[in-house]
């Protein structure tokens, strides 16, 4: 598991701690896995990371640090990871998500624009809210574990190859 790059591109456990948003969870953030990067905490952050990045909500940083604590995995790979959803991926992945919630749901997929407004989310929630957040979801758990389960299998692996190198 390349362990070096990743915690290259990780946020500073200090930068998260004092995150105006992060400081509400005080003295949880004092538990030591959720800091290091180990064979037990990076395949649970990668989990924890792709699911919170395909939920449509703001603050994916706090619910993905929260999800990490709760599950006691490494939070800054977790929160690094919602940034996969960002402005350029973020059309592409929720209209895959309501591709997808609307052929679970049996649904025909009806054409929209979208509008940046408040009054906009409340008129098409109810024709397009329903497959959009089943798909999000859906999306998220697939992510998740196949997400968990690479970087499980990663990780043994890397490990297996030292111990093979050694002998």
């Amino acid at each position: 598991m390349p362990k070096k790059l990743l915690e290259r591109f990780m946020p500073k456990p200090e930068t998260l701690r004092n995150h105006k948003y992060l400081r509400i969870f005080g003295s949880l953030l004092d538990k030591p896995n959720l800091w290091s990067l180990n064979r037990k905490s990076a395949p649970g952050a990668f989990a924890v990371g792709l699911f919170v990045a395909w939920l449509p909500v703001p603050f994916q940083m706090f619910f993905a640090a929260g999800l990490a604590i709760f599950f006691n995995v490494n939070i800054p790979l977790s929160v690094a990871l919602v940034w996969l959803t960002n402005p350029i991926t973020m059309p592409f992945m929720f209209y895959a998500a309501y591709i997808l919630g609307s052929k679970i749901l049996g649904q025909e997929t009806t054409e929209f624009v979208f509008e940046a407004s408040w009054q906009w989310v409340e008129s098409s929630i109810g024709t397009i809210g329903p497959p959009f957040l089943l798909g999000c979801i859906v999306l998220g758990l697939i992510f998740a574990l196949v997400g968990y389960f690479v970087i499980n299998s990663l990780w043994k692996y890397s490990i297996l190859f030292k111990w093979n190198k050694r002998n």
